[in-house]
């Protein structure tokens, strides 16, 4: 008889669903929806209409993956999303939709999971590196925040770890980046990494080049950020060649980017690889595939060889963080059969 299992990936922006039909290792989505998050004051709204063709208990367990610091409670788990109003409770979900099992874990522990199912087309390579075989890998991801995980070999498998590094402080490498801590400082109060990578974080790099008068507004991207969403407005002007003041934007963001990535590889020791996920990457692969993005990366002086020798890959793949659920679903239903 088949395990019928719903994964989820709640973000800022949006929030995927899938029911997944699993017979044995033949795992088969039924359903997949997604939804605007912005759009709805709570998840639980979303779920029932997801399950609205389901009968209760029929769906036996659920693992949501959520963009946020997963806390352990007396009775599960529970999470307040980053960017939304939401609280997600395992325990009232289990409650309140019949579903015997619900696990709530970090969005990037999940991309961590579903990294290790995803097959070799899923990724874009940047740096071919010289991996160290069972070697510590990390991940990050912009999105409509900052996600970083650590995958941890161990005697039984990999062990991912979620972090909050997205929000340490930003370190600046040059004159420019000086400028723009101080003036996430004084308009923000705080300068971090997902004060700048992110939507709304290449929405802020534009606004201080534009502050700084690094090149002209054009009226065309002005009405264009002003009728839309501004970073995608912002990127496809970028990568249209359309505006100089875009351009220089997104070069700014990569180069950060790339800085960043190379931070989370020494601080990982990630001998392994490290992955770029979230929407954006794929997004801009065509920057990231330039020269400043792996020159922002292994500039880390003494340790800029070691850097060098790092793989590198882009998770082209949107769905990797229902993979990953899919996997950590499983993992919980098979310990309590068995």
């Amino acid at each position: 008889m088949a395990l019928h299992i719903v994964t989820g990936d709640i973000g800022g922006t949006n929030a995927r669903l899938q029911l997944v039909a699993c017979d044995g290792d033949d795992c088969r989505v039924r359903r997949s929806r997604e939804y605007a998050s912005q759009a709805f004051t709570g998840f639980d709204t979303i779920l029932r209409d997801f399950l609205d063709a389901e009968s209760p208990g029929s769906v036996s367990a659920a693992c949501l993956a959520v963009a946020g610091p997963v806390e352990a409670t007396d009775h599960g788990q529970r999470v307040q999303v980053t960017n939304l109003p939401w609280v997600l409770d395992s325990a009232a979900l289990a409650s309140g939709f019949s579903i015997r099992h619900v696990f709530l874990i970090n969005d990037f522990q999940a991309v961590g999971h579903g990294i290790g199912v995803m097959p070799e087309a899923s990724f874009s390579i940047l740096q071919t590196g010289k991996p160290v075989l069972g070697g510590t890998r990390a991940v990050l991801g912009a999105g409509t925040g900052l996600g970083q995980a650590i995958l941890v070999p161990r005697p039984s498998g990999v062990e991912v770890l979620a972090t909050e590094g997205g929000h340490v402080d930003f370190g600046p490498t040059s004159e420019l980046e000086l400028e723009l801590a101080r003036w996430l400082i004084t308009t923000r109060g705080r300068a971090c990494y997902e004060d700048v990578l992110s939507g709304p974080g290449l929405s802020r790099l534009y606004e201080f080049l534009r502050a700084r008068r690094f090149a002209d507004e054009s009226a065309v991207l002005a009405q264009a950020i002003q009728a839309g969403d501004p970073a995608a407005a912002i990127t496809q002007a970028a990568l249209q060649h359309q505006d100089a003041l875009a351009s220089a934007t997104l070069d700014l963001f990569v180069r950060i980017f790339g800085s960043q990535a190379g931070n989370l590889a020494m601080a990982a020791g990630a001998t392994g690889g490290v992955y770029i996920a979230g929407g954006i990457a794929p997004r801009i692969i065509e920057r990231l595939r330039g020269p400043e993005f792996l020159r922002a990366f292994c500039n880390k002086g003494s340790h800029s060889h070691w850097l060098a020798t790092v793989p590198v890959r882009v998770v082209m793949d949107p769905e990797v963080g229902l993979r990953g659920a899919l996997v950590v679903a499983r993992n919980v239903v098979r310990h309590e059969l068995h």
